[in-house]
């Protein structure tokens, strides 16, 4: 049986698992990294949808408003079982409640969110709130 602890403990045969990771994946331990490679699990991230965004320069605002809205298409265009491992969003409290929404949209929940052991930013005590946070130093490897 597998640690209550251990992300990989709640993965099924489809593998419908969604998780967040916050912060750079650089903080991994390198088993858990070959770990989520080997699920079959969608790995997305902002930055490998950008190619997607016009390459015209925009304020920060309209960037990233047209992140949320790339985002917001992948995430409404999935299928509702399909899992995924999500890197390097949400980045804000903003972006984490409208996250949030569009769970409760698709009637769906995240299953978990991993973070670096000690963090502390809003969008970790938001989750942490939750319930859904578990930092690294906790995971069973």
């Amino acid at each position: 049986m597998a640690a209550i602890n251990d992300p990989s403990a709640c993965f099924d045969a489809r593998a419908r698992s969604k998780l967040l990771l916050l912060g750079s994946s650089n903080f991994l331990p390198e088993k858990l990294v070959s770990r989520f490679r080997s699920l079959n699990l969608e790995h997305v991230s902002p930055a490998a949808l950008r190619s997607e965004i016009s390459r015209r320069r925009g304020t920060t605002v309209t960037e990233e408003m047209a992140m949320i809205a790339l985002l917001r298409k992948w995430f409404f265009t999935r299928k509702p079982d399909a899992g995924f491992v999500l890197r390097d969003f949400p980045a804000t409290l903003l972006q984490a409640i409208v996250f949030d929404e569009w769970f409760d949209a698709r009637n769906e929940t995240l299953d978990g969110v991993i973070v670096r052991s000690g963090s502390r930013d809003p969008v970790v005590d938001h989750y942490r709130t939750l319930g859904l946070l578990v930092e690294t130093g906790e995971l069973a490897i």
